[in-house]
């Protein structure tokens, strides 16, 4: 420890490395007589971490703070301590890195994704808080032995799912193997095991050959009068074991130990590869420019695998002293050369960080830490797709990702006004799955009403898919509200039924999770202000309902659903002792001609006619029930019924062949699409022969794939 602190005066200016030292013996104080599951020192942990930080370079509030990371957690200290000894900023990143105590969760889970959010919330403010986390992790990671199976375990997941994925998005390349390493080493073992004496096994064997390598590129500096090192790389067991459960074998793994080159200058890393690829010939397909395209992580190299005359294969890297230095620290060298920043570089750090202050633009629409944390492992580390704008920008995406996710990334706004999208220079849909290489284009319009919520079905990051919410978010007033569902209302009576009935926590989740709806105001809210219609809810509602729901018994919803036009004299119906009264017909059964049927004395409404089997007249007064019977011929009764269809639908031809194979006469008919919905819509009036007709019609045109559906409406 004491070797620790030399190098801490040694390395830092002397207010610097006194306020270092005085976080040491603070810290030390403070977690006297504790003791880890190693059984040492509890503050050999503080000191492991701080000496992580030291060796990425990091400045001394990095190093104090990982000190004292654990103080106000694990011992009396409080906040007010740690503020009035060190300063605001120090404080600031200790809170980040410490666990919320006083919150009780409902799982283990809950605790451990509120607590990663909360450091991710912290990162965002500061950058080091995630750096300190990662050091913090990896020591611990060093002596998970040391812990039970259980903790062991669930260590390593949350290790190789969230911060070992987070290393490599912040480009720390030395902490991001040594995690995987370590997390392999317990989530599979067998293979652990595997890898280790296999590789090992022909270790020297790789030795000499690489060393032959080495020499040969040697002298190809040599020869070109380049300044330059030339160091063999072996690959950690982890990115072995990647490509190995994609079914590759050790064989077939042509970088298990690679050739690294580096050089003064970007012109020079291109003028060895030319000569490396004539000295050897490069494998077609492999050759990745990294230089010209970064990764997200800010990582650039030239990468080729080359095979020599011998028919032997191997992996070379070829990038400058800078590359090299940012692809070993990654964001962490900001501060490990920060005297030596001029102000362009200290824009261009802010410039990489973009993509957690974009995180945290949309993490406010999310529900809490667990859908966070899933949505950085959808977003984050999954930035695999570059495409291009049309200025040729370089726009990182994750894989899979549409034009509306490169809308979104562009700007909100651009992803609200975008009414399409070209794609190297054709238009295509915005359902299209984009590419690395693509040059994306979007066709925006001031007259854009916002984004469709069909785009929730799209998109497929979590940030464009906040971004939309969000939009109609700001629509969910109380009267959108409201609007939408006295709309939703009015439907379900239309049909016969009660949004009451139709609407519970069960149909809801059944119908809501389809249309990306996450409660019933959001649904609400998006009919009220046109995001989508009635049509597109509730005839859903109905399926999942039927046949256990109908309308109110005591007052059954009549001459809504369907009516037919009936003429007393010949096609009507006859209600015993009230010839020639002109009734209703009871919307909760639907009666058909040809059904037997039962007059009932509605208060305040005359006589409305139900189905003899109607559930509602079960519990009825019998004496307000009479008999009833179709006074027509068959042949005489007409109705009308509403067909929905896919937009691009040949709709009245298949409404026509239908009813002609049918012997159906069709009285009246009126289509039209509709913009909103997409859909194409059918009103039209039909003459029936028998009883059966309707419900075969209905059954025919329901059997057509670009049918959405059909129901019986109001003449």
């Amino acid at each position: 420890m004491l070797e620790l602190l030399e190098k801490i005066t040694n390395l830092y200016k002397k207010e610097e490395a006194e306020v270092v030292v005085k976080a040491y013996y603070f810290a030390r104080e403070a977690h006297k007589g504790q003791k880890r599951a190693s059984g040492e020192e509890y503050f050999t942990h503080p000191c492991a971490v701080a000496e992580i930080l030291l060796g990425l370079g990091m400045d001394y509030s990095s190093l104090a703070a990982a000190f004292l990371h654990d103080v106000i957690e694990d011992t009396p200290v409080t906040e007010d301590d740690i503020l009035k000894e060190f300063g605001g900023e120090i404080l600031m990143l200790v809170n980040g890195v410490t666990k919320l105590e006083q919150i009780e969760f409902k799982s283990k889970e809950e605790e451990q994704a509120e607590n990663f959010k909360k450091i991710f919330v912290s990162m965002a403010k500061d950058i080091r808080v995630i750096i300190i986390k990662l050091a913090d992790r990896l020591h611990n990671m060093r002596s998970l032995n040391y812990l039970s199976k259980d903790r062991q375990l669930r260590m390593a997941h949350e290790t190789i799912e969230i911060y070992a994925p987070l290393a490599g998005r912040l480009g720390i390349s030395q902490i991001k193997c040594e995690l995987e390493d370590l997390c392999l080493k317990y989530i599979d073992p067998a293979a652990y095991e595997y890898l280790a004496e296999n590789i090992h096994s022909k270790l020297e064997e790789r030795r000499v050959f690489v060393a032959s390598v080495v020499k040969e590129i040697k002298g190809v500096l040599a020869e070109s009068s380049i300044k330059g090192e030339v160091v063999g790389r072996p690959k950690h067991f982890y990115s072995i074991y990647k490509k190995m459960q994609k079914g590759k074998t050790l064989d077939q793994i042509y970088d298990l130990t690679a050739v690294r080159v580096i050089v003064e200058t970007v012109d020079e890393c291109y003028e060895i590869l030319g000569k490396i690829h004539k000295k050897w010939k490069p494998i077609p397909g492999r050759i990745k420019d990294y230089i010209a395209m970064p990764k997200p992580n800010m990582y650039q190299s030239l990468h080729t695998t080359v095979v020599t005359s011998f028919g032997q294969i191997f992996e070379i890297q070829i990038r400058t002293y800078e590359m090299h230095r940012t692809a070993e620290f990654g964001i962490a060298a900001h501060w490990k050369y920060k005297e030596n920043n001029s102000e362009t570089e200290e824009t261009s750090f802010d410039h990489k960080l973009d993509w957690i202050r974009e995180v945290m633009e949309w993490e406010g629409g999310l529900k809490d830490g667990t859908e966070l944390i899933q949505s950085l492992k959808g977003d984050i580390y999954n930035s695999e797709c570059l495409v291009f704008t049309p200025k040729g920008e370089v726009v990182s995406l994750a894989n899979d990702s549409t034009p509306i996710d490169f809308a979104y990334r562009i700007h909100t706004e651009v992803g609200n006004k975008c009414v399409g999208a070209k794609v190297n220079g054709k238009i295509v849909p915005l359902n299209s799955t984009l590419t690395t290489g693509d040059v994306v284009e979007i066709i925006t319009s001031k007259n854009s009403k916002g984004p469709s919520w069909d785009w929730l079905k799209i998109a497929k990051t979590n940030g464009a898919k906040a971004k939309i919410k969000a939009f109609y978010k700001r629509q969910m007033a109380d009267e959108k509200i409201k609007i939408g569902k006295s709309m939703l209302e009015v439907e379900a009576k239309n049909k016969g039924y009660t949004l009451g009935n139709l609407l519970n926590p069960v149909s809801f989740g059944a119908v809501g999770s389809k249309m990306s709806f996450s409660n019933m105001d959001e649904m609400y809210a998006a009919v009220g202000c046109g995001a989508v219609t009635v049509n597109q809810i509730i005839p859903r509602l109905i399926d999942f309902c039927k046949p256990t729901h109908v309308a109110e018994d005591a007052n059954p919803i009549e001459g809504k659903h369907v009516i037919y036009k009936h003429k007393v004299s010949s096609d009507g119906v006859v209600v015993k002792g009230m010839e020639g009264l002109l009734v209703r017909f009871a919307g909760c059964c639907n009666p058909v001609p040809g059904d037997d049927i039962v007059g009932f004395v509605s208060r305040g409404r005359g006589v409305s006619i139900h189905r003899a089997d109607c559930p509602n007249m079960k519990n009825e007064d019998p004496s307000r029930i009479l008999e009833a019977h179709w006074s027509g011929k068959e042949g005489s009764y007409t109705t009308s019924i509403k067909i929905t269809a896919a937009e691009d639908a040949p709709l009245l031809s298949i409404v026509s062949s239908v009813c002609t194979k049918l012997g159906l006469f069709v009285t009246a008919i009126n289509g039209r699409i509709d913009t909103k919905a997409h859909c194409a819509v059918v009103d039209m009036t039909i003459k029936l022969n028998k009883k059966d007709d309707l419900d075969e019609l209905i059954t025919r045109l329901r059997n057509e794939p670009t049918i959405i559906d059909v129901f019986r409406t109001v003449i």
